[in-house]
């Protein structure tokens, strides 16, 4: 077998390293959430954290890891009594158990054991991955897409730290306390914010912006994969010192005291921060107690608070969901520096190996001061076996402030802050609009945003997988009501419908079930869309404020569709071309970037923008055959350059689309309902666009 790419061999990635380290002294601060960019390490590190923790104690034979200490009174396999040899527990390695993004309820939490339901007619339980991971490591890879009904799954089992199955007949509860890891693109997506939430520390990481440090990335990676034994045989002896201080920091960790002082510190820095709830507070305390233990410790300092904020408050404050992440760093630091050390932290309480990673730096060697049988000057990677497999980064973003990096591709001002004396590159085109010519104008601020109608693709689809779920359109789904019971297709059976089953046994005037009886459950949810936007932004719509209210409009369906799950896209049109400014993403936050730089001038090529809307529909159709689109066109039907946009109508054909007419003004045309009946499209005012039920 070979063996997993060594912890002390990453290099870098200081934040990563502590936070993950840290969780491991103390499984209560809640996990570990990395966001990142794609090939920085994150899946490497994760899963090299497996082989540095202590072993755990569980009862023989039970499948749920309950300790002989302390066993679960509620377990579904005890009561436990002792063997015959006075004993009744064995050691094994903490359990990593990884939950791909595609796994299904029953693979998540149990179901029944169909095979046992129907050759012995007993109601058996058959565990899932909340129970493999009882007191070991659940690590979710791109947790950003993970299902919605399975992100409720993880929320429910991380705040009670037990598991409840109610389903197919079978009630079981059993404990499931994790130490939960998830790794994320922000690329692809941010994760639902109560998720997010439930994670105690965040880290950033990106690759490194140097020759040197990348080349000993690929060094020690080539290194690994010419002979994993002599790489890990190298590093051993720096990991094994690893896995005893977290043994060490254990044991001292519930003699860490934290003073009044301290704890009056965090209070304040959370309550400048503006955090919602007090999570936030018990984080920090929680990571500056485990700060201390895992430095030998006796009190937390001032610099362990500090630390502990810089780990688990900067996801904590985003008070919109779209806004971008990473926003709010700057403030946190001024808060910090308002509660700046005085002096220097006590000197430890226990033996220290050498220099230590760091939120705030640390060493470049990661060998934790230890010494090894290789170079440790500068940063390196594993091969990573998973999705996101690439070198190791330092801390944060390519300068090391721990700021995510700009959205789009940069690290400018935000969009909202271009003004009227800020225009564009572009800003020099100029076209007709009517009789009048006009040039670009500045960007248009974008109001309050509202609940919109909720605007959804006619029919129902058939059945999507569990990526797709969403709160969108009518879908048969895997979850869902029940509407009714089928014979399995094609002999796969996905939900169990019991009573048809038993019913259709009973039919037969059978004493027991067969195969020919089970029935499987038809349920119908809701799906997630591709909503794209084909959003007008020529001269005439800088009439009367107009683009500030279809600004408005358009961000309060952004936000909506983050709401309901969708992936978005956005097309704008004007002057003489149409443009895609956000190809189909689930970065909602990027399509608000988007949207606030738009700027309105030029004519009016509506057929551009429609087209524009075939190409890319017809590209996502054949990247996402499953995924139904929702085509929301903005604009006042005028058309002033290229051809007629009914001519353009028929390469949208069978696209469910819906037209927000922006017409305003005593005499109006009607050119937006006209358009509409082309594209066999709903048709809704601007005005009409808010629910006010």
């Amino acid at each position: 077998m070979t063996p997993p790419y060594s912890f002390s061999a990453v290099v870098g990635l200081a934040d990563l390293r502590l936070a993950l380290l840290l969780t491991a002294v103390s499984p209560a601060i809640g996990g570990v959430l990395v966001r990142g960019e794609k090939g920085t390490a994150k899946s490497t590190v994760v899963r090299a954290l497996a082989a540095l923790l202590p072993e755990v104690a569980v009862v023989n034979g039970c499948r749920f890891a309950c300790d002989p200490a302390a066993p679960d009174p509620e377990c579904p396999d005890g009561p436990h009594a002792l063997d015959a040899s006075g004993g009744r527990g064995t050691r094994r390695r903490s359990a990593l158990v990884e939950l791909p993004v595609s796994a299904t309820e029953d693979r998540v939490v149990g179901t029944l054991d169909l095979q046992r339901a129907l050759a012995e007619g007993v109601k058996a339980y058959e565990p899932g991955l909340l129970a493999a991971a009882h007191r070991g490591v659940l690590y979710v890879d791109e947790v950003n897409l993970l299902p919605d009904h399975l992100v409720d799954l993880l929320l429910d089992a991380a705040a009670m730290g037990r598991a409840h199955v109610e389903r197919d007949g079978v009630s079981v509860k059993h404990a499931a306390r994790f130490l939960l890891v998830g790794t994320m693109n922000p690329e692809e997506g941010e994760p639902r914010p109560q998720l997010v939430d439930r994670f105690g520390l965040v880290v950033g990481v990106s690759a490194p912006q140097e020759a040197a440090p990348r080349a000993e990335v690929v060094r020690r990676r080539l290194a690994y994969e010419t002979d994993p034994a002599a790489f890990a045989a190298r590093f051993a002896e720096d990991d094994a010192r690893l896995a005893a201080r977290i043994v060490t920091a254990r044991a001292l960790l519930p003699g860490v005291a934290l003073p009044d002082g301290e704890l009056d510190r965090i209070a304040r820095i959370c309550l400048a921060y503006r955090v919602d709830g007090l999570r936030a507070d018990i984080v920090v305390a929680r990571t500056a107690v485990a700060l201390a233990a895992w430095h030998g410790r006796p009190t937390v300092t001032r610099t362990d608070v500090r630390d502990a904020a810089r780990l688990a408050l900067p996801h904590r404050r985003r008070r919109d969901p779209l806004d971008p992440p990473g926003a709010d760093l700057e403030r946190l630091e001024e808060i910090l520096e308002q509660e700046a050390p005085d002096e220097e932290p006590p000197a430890g309480g226990g033996p220290d190996t050498g220099p230590d990673p760091g939120p705030s730096g640390g060493p470049a060697d990661g060998s934790d001061g230890g010494s090894d049988g290789g170079p440790s000057d500068g940063p390196t990677d594993g091969p990573d076996d998973g999705p996101d497999g690439g070198p190791g980064a330092g801390p944060g973003g390519p300068d090391g402030s721990g700021r995510d990096p700009d959205p789009r591709g940069g690290a400018g001002p935000a969009a909202d802050s271009v003004g009227p004396g800020h225009p564009p590159a572009d800003s020099g085109e100029s076209e007709g609009t009517g009789d009048a010519v006009r040039a670009p104008s500045a960007a248009a601020f974008a109001g309050v945003p509202y609940r919109p109608r909720l605007l959804t693709v006619a029919g129902r689809a058939n059945g999507q997988p569990g990526s797709h779920a969403g709160r969108r359109s009518p879908a048969l789904s895997r979850h869902g009501r029940v509407v009714r019971s089928r014979r399995p297709l094609g002999g796969k059976l996905t939900s169990l419908h019991l009573p048809d089953t038993v019913r259709a046994a009973a039919l037969r005037g059978a004493r027991a079930v067969t195969a020919d009886d089970v029935r499987e459950a038809v349920k119908v949810g809701r799906e997630a869309n591709l909503v794209l936007f084909v959003v007008d932004a020529s001269g005439s719509m800088a009439a009367r404020q107009r683009m500030s209210v279809v600004k408005t409009a358009v961000l309060s369906l952004l936000r909506d569709a983050y709401q309901r799950r969708d992936k978005v896209g956005m097309i704008t049109f004007r002057g003489r071309q149409a443009t895609t400014v956000l190809e189909p993403t689930a970065s909602h936050e990027v399509g608000v970037l988007r949207l606030a730089e738009l700027r309105t001038g030029g004519r009016t090529p509506l057929a551009a923008g429609l087209r524009q809307a075939a190409r890319t529909l017809h590209g996502e159709r054949r990247r996402d055959a499953r995924r139904r689109a929702l085509l929301v066109v903005v604009t006042d039907g005028r058309s002033t350059d290229g051809p007629d946009p009914l001519t353009v109508a028929p390469l949208l054909a069978g696209v469910a689309t819906v037209v927000v007419d922006c017409e305003s003004g005593p005499i109006r045309l009607g050119l937006a309902q006209r358009l509409a009946r082309a594209l066999d499209a709903s048709c809704v005012p601007l005005a009409a666009l808010q629910d006010r039920s």
